[in-house]
């Protein structure tokens, strides 16, 4: 049993109105196939299809205020919940006491102790390296799981190499805004194709998309509906390529922001959660809200033959 979770910070179910909300705008057969045809919104419910099943999912966690990314990221990948062992919801990157929590209970680091192999498959480029190196940069929750399992992030190399993807899923962005040389040139769908092969390597992988938080933030309705639909052709390639008997893929997110383009704010919206595989159930028994993630990997990776 693998899986391979593809995180997209910011994303949760809004509502029906294409003027302010990407996901009731976007063109994506391959997210609406997962989900019975029904767009991914607020009122879409638990939704059960043939090879999937959708979990609206809390990331409100019982604690006031907007849900951030810094102690979101940290519930997912500890189990814990996060906001409420710090008091607040903090973001968008991990405080010190959050921190120290990663450190301590890192789904990758417990993981690696137990046996099993993790990595995260999101390289990043050289100077955001160098910045993490000098502690100019503080790096986010999921880089902080993910370096607390001791072994290193992904890099240029490794893209020019495709051992890893980037965080946008192809160079494009690399190559025409940070000027790298050499990197391979291939389409969206070839990126999920590539995912596939890279996640069957490990017992458990994870890649991090970042972009439609920024557009939630600072982007237009037209941005979020050109990432989403790119998303949606990673996905069909991804899926082209998946053993959905030998391994599970879930796609999920820390906060709800991009639904809503008629704020600059993180919502108190549920996050999707989207279980792909044929022991989906076994996965989505019980699961709620952020914290339930790491005890249904636990479920599949250790219990479940």
């Amino acid at each position: 049993m693998r899986i391979l979770t593809l995180f997209l910070d910011g994303i949760g179910l809004g509502e029906d109105d294409p003027a302010i909300n990407p996901f009731a705008a976007a063109d994506t057969p391959t997210m609406l196939s997962l989900s019975n045809g029904v767009r991914w919104l607020a009122t879409t419910g638990l939704q059960e299809s043939r090879r999937a099943i959708f979990i609206p999912t809390d990331a409100r966690l019982g604690v006031p205020g907007r849900p951030q990314s810094g102690t979101g990221q940290a519930s997912l990948l500890t189990g814990l919940n996060v906001p409420n062992l710090v008091g607040r919801h903090y973001g968008p990157k991990p405080d010190a006491t959050t921190r120290e929590i990663i450190a301590e209970h890192s789904y990758f680091r417990r993981l690696t102790e137990r046996g099993k192999s993790a990595r995260l498959l999101t390289a990043y480029p050289p100077r955001l390296l160098s910045d993490f190196a000098r502690g100019k940069t503080l790096r986010s929750s999921i880089q902080q799981a993910a370096f607390a399992s001791g072994l290193p992030h992904f890099t240029l190399a490794d893209v020019i190499q495709q051992r890893a993807l980037t965080a946008e899923w192809t160079p494009d962005s690399w190559r025409s805004y940070l000027k790298l040389p050499d990197l391979p040139a291939y389409a969206a769908r070839d990126a999920g194709r590539l995912l596939a092969r890279l996640a069957i390597q490990y017992d458990f992988s994870f890649h991090s998309h970042w972009l439609t938080d920024r557009i939630g933030h600072r982007g237009t309705l037209k941005r979020g509906v050109e990432t989403l639909e790119r998303f949606d052709a990673v996905l069909r390639g991804l899926l082209d390529e998946w053993d959905e008997a030998a391994g599970l893929v879930v796609i999920t997110s820390d906060h709800g922001n991009m639904e809503d383009l008629s704020s600059r704010r993180h919502t108190l919206n549920d996050v999707p959660t989207v279980v792909i595989g044929a022991h989906a159930k076994v996965f989505a028994e019980g699961f709620t809200s952020l914290t339930d993630f790491v005890p249904a990997c636990d479920r599949m990776l250790f219990h479940h033959a």
